[in-house]
């Protein structure tokens, strides 16, 4: 377990490599998502985590933020993260047990800092969690992106 410094400097590490950057987390990807997701626009700028590869020893900076922080949250997966300094955003991209279109990421992302399903704030060295929308409320609210 990393001590008070030591997540200072992870917490530093992520931000300096990870600000104004989306993370996909995943346990897999459904068949066909990957390659979908590619096809977007930007698709291919989002970092994946492969949840199911073990954390290191020590972790790397994402590997601490995901499985020390996000993780215990028990979100569904996939789940998007926007990486701002101050907080990250967290959003599920499941709609009901199916995994949503990739297409979809770009409508969500639009409205993250408004609709989530959690967000970390950054404190000194660790994350905060605060819970935002409900966990199965996952629509994409159109009218809310056309007007905002």
């Amino acid at each position: 377990m990393p001590n008070a410094s030591s997540g200072l400097l992870l917490q530093q590490q992520f931000l300096e490599r990870f600000t104004g950057r989306t993370i996909i987390v995943h346990r897999g990807f459904p068949e066909q998502f990957l390659r979908e997701l590619l096809e977007q626009a930007g698709g291919g700028g989002h970092f994946r985590v492969d949840v199911r590869i073990p954390e290191s020893t020590p972790p790397t900076p994402i590997e601490w933020v995901v499985h020390r922080f996000v993780l215990p949250l028990s979100l569904p997966l996939p789940l998007l993260i926007r990486v701002d300094t101050d907080a990250l955003y967290l959003r599920h991209l499941m709609h009901d047990n199916i995994a949503g279109h990739p297409s979809e990421i770009l409508w969500m992302l639009d409205a993250i800092r408004e609709r989530y399903h959690a967000r970390l704030d950054r404190q000194q060295g660790r994350y905060a969690a605060s819970m935002g929308m409900a966990v199965q409320d996952n629509s994409i609210d159109y009218d809310f992106i056309n007007n905002g």
